[in-house]
């Protein structure tokens, strides 16, 4: 799964946001990915984790939503690199297809105003990290490949332990 896609190499998505629900849980409504891009998507996701993480049911989601989670051998990122214990992204299940994940917080600033993705409802509140972004489901391939860009940000984000600060 790992696709490595410099931030300045995410491109504008193509036409509007889609609509996402209001509250808890945080949906989305239309553009849903076609079943073979749902399928392809959640293959390249799951058939070849990054190392040392594994896939589970997501601890703060929906049912059905699958998790990529740090193995407890790995170490860490800061703690704003999860959304709960050592999860750091999940796939909604049918028919949402988007996904939750945290990236550095100026990283989700700029995948936001490219279209890609909204801040989770949560972060206004403080419930959720500052870096906290639904992407939304890939519509193409193409579009596949930037979403696992997105997640491979993510897993470098929960894998980059904070620099020490000297005394």
């Amino acid at each position: 799964m790992v696709v490595n896609a410099p931030m300045e190499a995410v491109p504008t998505r193509d036409g509007p946001r889609p609509a996402v629900s209001d509250g808890m849980p945080h949906r989305q409504i239309d553009q849903q990915s076609p079943t073979e891009v749902a399928a392809d998507l959640v293959r390249r996701v799951f058939d070849a984790l990054p190392p040392g993480v594994h896939a589970a049911p997501s601890r703060i989601s929906v049912p059905g939503a699958r998790a990529l989670v740090l193995d407890d051998d790995v170490i860490a990122g800061p703690p704003a690199a999860f959304l709960i214990g050592r999860e750091y992204a999940h796939v909604h299940p049918a028919p949402d297809h988007s996904l939750h994940l945290t990236l550095p917080p100026d990283a989700a600033d700029r995948v936001v105003a490219a279209g890609w993705a909204e801040p989770h409802p949560a972060v206004t509140s403080g419930h959720a990290p500052a870096g906290a972004v639904m992407v939304y489901a890939p519509r193409t391939t193409a579009e596949v490949d930037v979403v696992l860009g997105l997640l491979d940000l993510s897993y470098r984000h929960a894998t980059t332990p904070e620099p020490e600060v000297a005394p």
